[in-house]
Order: structure tokens, then C-alpha cells, then sequence
């Protein structure tokens, strides 16, 4: 009998040690589902956030699609600005270009643009713009001539029906601001809403960034 019961005690410590491994197993297999289970989730998550994006995205872009950026520009200033609101807000840009270009020497401008001006003459534009029902917001951009919009853009808001719309201006100028833009802007568009324009001096163009920003938020329009 004294010789059996380290047998038996050995078989009962041999049992005990099969239960624990078993036992062991178990929470094993058990820790690794739930694991699993949540590495799922994770996963399915990323995938419902990732194809979240694109949507958002393209939903900007539909937004700022509606956007058309219209300038005249003799000297380039205008352009230049015009250049960055495209790139601040993604909408479609379009340079407004007379049939007869403004002479390169600086007087010689002067002087037609005071006689257009006086005249209330519409230069003719080679310049053609389709599919305008498509835009919702205007930025319309021109130098300040005589204290308000040049001539090829009196032309533009002349030639197109803008109900509906709402139109931004902005200006280069030499110290004259906005001027009457947008008094002449509204008199020459009555169906569009005209809000609030920027206006920046010719010489600082290249450093509006922040100017530009500014104001592109402010009317909500920035591309991000």
C-alpha cells in the first residue's frame, strides 16, 4: 500500500497537470478569438473611413466646380491675382480678351480707356464662355480703371445673362481700392448678387496669399 500511493499520487499530480494544459488551451483559443474579433473590426472601419474620402472629396470638387474666376489683365497684375484664387479655390479660370488688345505702351491705354469710359463703350471680346448656367459664384476680376471695372469687363457683364448668381470682385489698383466696382457691377448685372470683393495694390500681388485666403473663406469658397 505505501509503495502504491506515490503511483497514485503521481497519477493524480500527472491528471492535475493534463487539466491545467487543457484549461491553458482554452484561454489560449479564447484570447486569440477575441483578438480576431476585434483586428475585424479595426479592419472594417478603416475600409468605411477610406471610402469616406473620395466622397468628401468629390464633393468639394463638385463644389468648387461651380466656381468661375473671370479677369482682364493688361499689365498682368490682375492676372497674377487671378492665378492664385484659382489655385485657392479650384474654380474654372478664363482671361476675358478684346478683339483689339490695348496698346503695350502705358499712355496710349490710358487714353482709349478714358474714351471707352466716357462713352460707356463695351469693347467686343474674343473671348467666349459656354455652359454659364453651370456656375453659382462669379469672381470677377479687373484693374481699377478710372475707379471702377475695365472696359472688356463691362462687356462680359453686358453680354451674359448672371441671374441668379453671386459675383465677387477683386481689383488691382494703385490706391483707388474697389472704387465703384461694385455699385457699376450691380447697375450692369441686376439679377446677381454682388458680395464682398478684395481689392489688393498692383504691387503686392505676389504676396496676397494671405489676403486671398482671407477673403476666399470669408465667402466660404476655399478649396479644402
Amino acid at each position: 500500500m505505501v509503495r502504491s500511493i506515490p503511483s497514485r499520487l503521481l497519477g493524480l499530480t500527472s491528471c492535475s497537470h493534463k487539466e491545467d494544459g487543457n484549461n491553458m488551451k482554452e484561454h489560449s483559443i479564447w484570447f486569440w478569438g477575441i483578438a480576431e474579433f476585434f483586428f475585424m473590426v479595426a479592419f472594417f472601419i478603416g475600409i468605411f473611413i477610406s471610402c469616406k474620402v473620395p466622397v468628401s472629396q468629390a464633393q468639394a470638387a463638385e463644389t468648387n466646380s461651380k466656381v468661375l474666376i473671370v479677369y482682364f489683365s493688361r499689365s498682368g497684375n490682375t492676372r497674377e491675382l487671378a492665378g492664385q484664387i484659382q489655385t485657392a479655390t479650384g474654380g474654372k479660370l478664363v482671361e476675358l480678351e478684346p478683339v483689339e488688345t490695348y496698346p503695350a505702351e502705358y499712355q496710349q491705354t490710358v487714353n482709349r480707356a478714358r474714351q471707352e469710359l466716357a462713352s460707356g463703350a463695351c469693347p467686343p471680346l474674343k473671348t467666349k464662355i459656354d455652359g454659364m448656367d453651370a456656375y453659382d459664384v462669379i469672381l470677377l476680376g479687373s484693374p481699377n480703371w478710372g475707379g471702377s471695372i475695365a472696359p472688356p469687363v463691362k462687356t462680359f457683364l453686358s453680354e451674359y445673362d448672371l441671374s441668379g448668381k453671386r459675383i465677387a470682385p477683386f481689383m488691382t489698383h494703385g490706391g483707388s481700392g474697389l472704387g465703384r466696382a461694385s455699385i457699376d457691377i450691380k447697375s450692369l448685372a441686376p439679377q446677381a448678387t454682388v458680395i464682398d470683393g478684395l481689392a489688393v495694390r498692383g504691387r503686392e500681388v505676389r504676396e496676397a496669399r494671405r489676403e486671398i485666403e482671407t477673403w476666399i473663406g470669408g465667402l466660404g469658397l476655399h478649396r479644402d
